[in-house]
């Protein structure tokens, strides 16, 4: 009866998320009683690295004319990149194709225009890691200035998470002690030994962000470095604990 009377006083959120007190087999084949509960911790940071996917795009006649023409691009856009502080580590080449162009189907026209070849594509991608923030404006500006003309987007992650990882384990171990607290009181009981841990970890991929008006600043010749917003990521810690009872 002290046991029903103090779990009706909880509210209904606590009791959903409540384990029952089921008893356990022990070692010496005597049962004894658990407290299953889960935790939260949660830490917000400042992303501190971006990945930029960036490239060229060339036509031309031929394919060779149109390989290299964007070799040539390419070529220019690493030197800006290499001149601008990224290292080789942080380049990576994405996406090369070339293509052959045909002419426009015109409904009008019963001969297969649209089967002729009249060119060729060639693309040429590259992911550009950017560990320093404060440049990545102006860094944008650079790329499209060397011959990028096409930007596939921003993304935007925490890259170093240890510390931050940590924060967030205490913050669920305090919480998840705490949700304990309040349990083993209302029912009358003492918490003993912590029979089972289990963690998982929520850490957020690259966040998206699209480099709006890029293309059209490069071409305005406009000299203002491109305005970007990292904002913030959350990283969060679930504990699942399981305690003995007295």
């Amino acid at each position: 009866m002290i046991i029903k009377t103090a779990v009706a006083a909880l509210s209904c959120a606590a009791i959903l998320s409540f384990a029952p007190l089921a008893p356990v087999q022990a070692d010496d084949d005597r049962p004894y009683r658990v407290l299953s509960l889960s935790g939260t911790g949660e830490v917000k940071a400042r992303p501190d690295t971006a990945s930029i996917s960036s490239g060229v795009v060339s036509n031309a006649k031929t394919a060779q004319q149109a390989l290299a023409a964007n070799s040539a691009a390419m070529n220019k856009l690493f030197r800006e990149l290499k001149a601008a502080g990224i290292a080789d580590r942080d380049l990576q080449t994405q996406n090369f194709s070339i293509a052959p162009q045909y002419e426009p189907y015109d409904p009008k026209n019963p001969v297969p225009q649209h089967e002729r070849i009249i060119g060729y594509q060639v693309s040429n991608g590259v992911t550009v890691r950017v560990r320093d923030l404060d440049k990545l404006g102006r860094l944008i500006d650079q790329m499209t200035t060397a011959g990028a003309n096409r930007m596939g987007g921003i993304s935007f992650y925490v890259d170093k998470t240890d510390n931050l990882l940590e924060e967030a384990r205490r913050k669920a171990m305090a919480d998840v002690r705490r949700k304990a607290d309040l349990y083993a009181d209302g029912l009358g009981v003492k918490l003993k030994r912590v029979l089972t841990i289990k963690e998982s970890v929520s850490r957020p991929g690259p966040q998206p962000r699209r480099a709006m008006g890029v293309m059209s600043m490069a071409k305005s010749g406009a000299r203002e470095a491109a305005p970007v917003a990292a904002g913030e990521q959350s990283l969060s810690i679930r504990l699942s604990v399981t305690w003995e009872l007295d």
